[in-house]
């Protein structure tokens, strides 16, 4: 089959990009597994908020609010975002090194800017909070909710409304470049000839170029498990109310946020991992319910789900969109650690223009002075600021790459 574009992942990044592409192009996006989302997609705590990450990440996700609040006629049935807000517990540690104060200005440039609430504060807004050891809060209070499924069914939809394919179960066993053109062969056995391959693999995303003879990045997996918890018998304040905000502290040793009358709590691991299936493991589950009883009067009576998924990072913990420097045609859209929910549709428009026209979107070249030292339009995503162009990784292929070809 040939095809303009053929995009690799169907999960948020992967599903954002074909969306994108196929307003210009012909598009056809692969999926390994057997459902669409099925690995980090599928398994987010899937929060917007201007406040976390860095100034890139802060950049894209101010970029995709529009996005959000305003989704194309029919992308949706209902709003993808929904009201939260975010309290974050500071002690007296982050107030004397000054990471408090670092949080504020960091919160300045969100629609909403954080601003330094009263422990009292935080407690009529969560009333089962008794933060003992922590000085002061702040608050962020332009976080919400996004309703991932209809995000990336939306996505999904509208590729196929714009004339794009999407396939599930179809790894991508081998790609090579022959006469300006990728070759692509599937376990499956189907086989495109494709102009330009987006490489938005998530875990994978190494595996993926390594295969195509790409020098990798240096993608690291780590796992994030989240909790699902229900009440005690005994326990003041059972109910949970739908309108608390999410609450953390300010080093990210844990998070929690009312879900479906119950708390959805996360130790806030980050374990690196090999690509797969992520399990929860015990000891981080048990973890997560001390953090949680730590802080609040809550206690917990049973879990009532338990799940992991994979957060993919590089060094400097910046997206990497663009193309290959060592392999023409070849796009990245990797590596967007816990930010890929609210950054897909910024982060599909950046990759849709840097494919077609070799530039980004202007609303993500900034100018600022500080915005320079993090990054350079875009040198600042681009993979060839982390690309290891020799040593071993770049010419030793997965153990399994095959050459199906006809």
């Amino acid at each position: 089959m040939n095809v303009d574009v053929l995009v690799v992942g169907g999960g948020i990044a992967g599903a954002a990009c074909a969306y994108f592409l196929a307003e210009h192009a012909g598009v056809v996006l692969l999926e390994g597994e057997d459902a669409f989302g099925y690995h980090t997609t599928g398994r987010s705590a899937a929060l917007f908020s201007e406040y976390f990450g860095n100034r890139p990440v802060r950049l894209l996700t101010a970029a995709s609010r529009a996005f959000f609040e305003a989704p194309p006629t029919g992308f949706a049935q209902g709003p993808l975002l929904s009201p939260r807000g975010v309290i974050a517990l500071a002690s007296e540690d982050d107030i004397e090194t000054g990471r408090f104060h670092a949080a504020l200005a960091a919160g300045r440039d969100a629609r909403l800017p954080a601003h330094e609430i009263s422990l009292d504060r935080a407690h009529s807004m969560c009333p089962i909070l008794a933060p003992h050891g922590y000085a002061k809060a702040l608050a962020r209070p332009s976080v919400a909710d996004i309703d991932v499924d209809a995000l990336h069914q939306g996505f999904l939809r509208g590729v196929r409304a714009r004339g794009g394919k999407t396939m599930q179960g179809q790894r991508v066993k081998a790609l090579r470049r022959e006469a300006g053109m990728w070759r692509v062969a599937t376990a499956s056995g189907e086989q495109f000839a494709a102009g330009h391959v987006v490489n938005a693999a998530g875990a994978w995303a190494d595996e993926l170029a390594m295969r195509a003879g790409v020098a990798p990045i240096g993608l690291v997996p780590k796992r994030r498990t989240l909790v699902l918890a229900e009440a005690a018998a005994t326990a003041p304040h059972r109910d949970v109310s739908p309108t608390w905000p999410m609450v953390t502290d300010l080093v990210d040793t844990f998070y929690f946020k009312p879900e479906s009358g119950k708390l959805m709590v996360s130790p806030s691991d980050e374990t690196p991992t090999a690509p797969g299936d992520a399990q929860p493991e015990e000891l981080d589950v048990a973890t997560a319910v001390d953090r949680l009883e730590a802080v609040t009067t809550w206690r917990v009576g049973r879990i009532a789900h338990k799940w992991a998924g994979l957060r993919s990072v590089v060094a400097d913990e910046t997206p990497v969109l663009g193309e290959a420097p060592d392999a023409s045609g070849f796009f990245w859209a990797a590596a967007l650690g816990g930010f890929g929910i609210q950054t897909a549709p910024a982060v599909g428009r950046a990759v849709a223009c840097l494919v077609t026209s070799g530039k980004l979107p202007d609303d993500l070249c900034s100018n600022d002075a500080d915005a320079a030292q993090e990054r350079s339009s875009e040198a600042g995503f681009s993979p060839a600021r982390l690309s290891q162009t020799s040593g071993e990784a770049r010419l030793t292929p997965p153990r399994d790459a095959q050459e199906p070809w006809a």
